[in-house]
């Protein structure tokens, strides 16, 4: 295929190949299609047995997460249909705007497997493109032009099937695909093992600040004495209040005022990108006003791990509330408001929030009355100083650790985009004048498609044939076991009945 013949956007399909390469679209390297869709009625039929398959959140973006799959009931010939093959390529169809295109390479990896209808699949066409480039070029150069033709909301995207199918990809020839994956797999692979070596580098910063925590949380920190910590009850060192309901007659209007939401609230941290407002009435905004030193607290999650997860309020904005699904915690005299953040985000603290929190119903959530209750360690107001400032200085050497792995998780990243770019525009391996053009593969895969699509036309048509011709050369009905045969010009009486 010509580049004129491929249909330009989003940054893909701009550039000029380099000789021996050629466009093609998606449509014309492999068959693209839905997967299955969920039927509520066919999962309680017993006869149908259940199938693995694949849903969104298995296909991640060069990677499949196969730790927890789930199994649909669908008929046998849905399986048949649907059944993924090593070296299809998966994509989702979109969600958020990082789910759009992204997939990997199904390797076989669980034996007669499906995938959902938001899971596209691409099974490639002979030998037209290694399965490796396709997805490896999907999650990279062809961002742009995915996010250009999806169909986009305010947060969520999605692309249908029959215009991912026109998406534009630089062909080269089959010899140099072989040298680009080799030279691909080598880069990658270093590449990797320092993003490895990197997210265990953030990890150990995590654990090592939460150990720095805990330490504070039990007054165990290196090179402080402190006293014995005493367990109190929170009422008794501080004041615990609820927030505001979000409710229709709340709409922000004559009277609005900004709102922190759960969305707000991280482990120690604001994220204050995105303040909604509140519509407030009479003194409500005395009785509600967040303070310097608030305590901000999550009252339900449901994960068990991020229950009653807090962070300081220090009048980042003025005049603000919090909904009722944040608690505020206010400290008394008794207590630093860093101790009490410090000690509230901490391990051992959080293995009591999460035991307070349990529901019968099995859901994790807190109320004023349970953080009342909850017993908090408290020091001495000169240990809670000394304890704070080794926690301070702790801190600020663990966030130069994790900014400069940051930065080079940045660098990692910036990289593999590079290496990708010159993959796919032909300046990662020399070119070979002897290869065959990628265009005469191209050539003999539409003369492939052309001929079985005839072979499936015609057998489509001899099969419509014999069906007519033998509802026409069909036997006649067998004669039924009370009808008489007439001789020529008898005619036939038909029994009649009369009421006496």
């Amino acid at each position: 295929m010509s580049a004129s013949r491929v249909e330009d956007g989003g940054g893909v399909g701009r550039a000029g190949l380099p000789e021996g390469w050629a466009w093609a679209t998606l449509d014309d390297l492999a068959e693209v299609v839905g997967g299955v869709t969920k039927d509520s009625k066919r999962q309680s039929d017993p006869a149908l047995p259940g199938v693995p398959y694949l849903r969104v959140a298995n296909v991640q973006r060069m990677w499949l997460d196969l730790a927890e799959v789930t199994t649909i009931r669908v008929p046998a010939e849905a399986v048949e249909r649907y059944r993924l093959q090593p070296g299809d390529v998966l994509m989702t169809e979109g969600g958020d705007r990082d789910k759009l295109g992204r997939g990997w390479i199904w390797e076989g990896q669980i034996d007669t497997c499906i995938h959902q209808n938001h899971v596209f699949r691409a099974r490639i066409t002979g030998s037209s493109i290694e399965p490796k480039l396709l997805a490896l070029y999907l999650n990279s150069v062809a961002r742009p032009w995915l996010e250009a033709n999806a169909k986009q909301s305010v947060n969520l995207a999605s692309i249908s099937i029959s215009k991912i199918k026109q998406l534009p990809i630089p062909v080269p020839p089959t010899a140099e695909q072989h040298r680009i994956a080799t030279a691909l797999d080598t880069r990658m692979a270093r590449l990797y093992a320092i993003e490895s070596k990197l997210r265990v580098t953030l990890d150990h910063v995590d654990r090592t600040w939460a150990a720095v925590l805990d330490a504070v949380a039990t007054g165990c920190m290196p090179g402080v004495a402190t006293s014995t910590l005493v367990d109190r009850p929170v009422e008794t060192v501080a004041e615990v209040r609820g927030g505001i309901q979000k409710q229709s007659r709340r709409r922000p209007a004559d009277n609005p005022y900004p709102f922190l939401r759960v969305a707000n609230v991280g482990r120690g941290t604001l994220d204050l990108t995105d303040v909604h407002e509140v519509e407030l009435f009479g003194d409500e905004i005395d009785r509600y006003r967040l303070e310097d030193g608030d305590l901000l607290v999550v009252e339900g999650n449901g994960s068990a791990d991020q229950i009653g997860r807090a962070a300081i309020w220090r009048s980042e904005i003025k005049d603000c509330v919090h909904q009722n699904h944040l608690i505020r915690v206010r400290h008394g005299a008794d207590l630093l408001p860093e101790y009490l953040e410090f000690v509230w985000n901490s391990p051992t603290m959080s293995r009591r929030l999460q035991k307070a929190s349990v529901s019968t119903s099995g859901l994790y959530t807190l109320s004023t009355r349970k953080l009342k209750e909850l017993e908090l360690p408290v020091a001495t107001r000169e240990d809670q100083a000394a304890l704070v400032t080794a926690a301070q200085i702790a801190r600020a050497h663990l966030e130069q650790a994790r900014d400069a792995a940051a930065s080079a998780l940045g660098h990692i990243t910036a990289l593999r985009n590079t290496l990708l770019a010159e993959a796919f525009s032909g300046r990662l391996v020399p070119q070979d004048a002897e290869d065959e053009p990628a265009e005469e593969l191209l050539k003999r895969i539409r003369v492939e498609r052309e001929v079985a699509e005839a072979e499936r036309k015609a057998a489509r048509k001899a099969a419509r044939a014999g069906r007519k011709d033998k509802a026409e050369t069909a036997a006649p009905p067998p004669a039924r076991p009370d009808d008489t045969i007439l001789t020529d010009g008898e005619q036939t009486t038909l029994p009649l009945e009369f009421n006496s």
